[in-house]
């Protein structure tokens, strides 16, 4: 009898600890060399159980940290390559993006934005906002944050 109230005691001690586990959840910081280094105290992602979320890129170059604006094309392509690195950081893709924002200086450039930024994905495009603001960090004419779920 002693034995099956040891049993039991444990039994209860381990059910406590494994549901304080389930509700304390940790996040893991994510960040990558081939993704421009944050320029503030913030990292490039933070994984939250499976849900990814993805501090706002701008297009700098991680080789260079040099800010790449031949063009609008251009700019928005190198912010979304450098998305793109982040993703592959938490082993995901564009794929698994299901929420961005668009930060844009001047909505005359949405089209242009626009038509980048639907190249890299397939289909079932992610829930999404565009936003004109005043202005961006290191000058930049675009930025995008998402939200990726494994």
């Amino acid at each position: 009898m002693k034995q099956f109230f040891r049993i039991f005691y444990l039994i209860i001690i381990l059910q406590v600890f494994l549901s304080n586990c389930k509700t304390t959840s940790m996040k893991t910081v994510i960040n990558t060399p081939n993704a421009p280094a944050p320029i503030g105290p913030y990292n490039q992602a933070v994984m939250h159980g499976n849900t990814l979320y993805i501090s706002g890129a701008i297009a700098l170059d991680p080789a260079t940290n040099n800010m790449i604006q031949t063009d609008i094309e251009a700019e928005t392509k190198q912010v979304m390559k450098n998305l793109g690195e982040i993703l592959k950081a938490a082993g995901m893709d564009y794929s698994n993006i299901v929420k961005s924002t668009i930060f844009v200086t001047d909505l005359a450039n949405f089209a242009k934005i626009n038509a980048v930024y639907g190249s890299f994905f397939k289909d079932n495009y992610p829930a999404r906002e565009t936003v004109q603001v005043t202005a961006l960090p290191k000058g930049a004419n675009v930025e995008i944050s998402a939200i990726a779920v494994k």
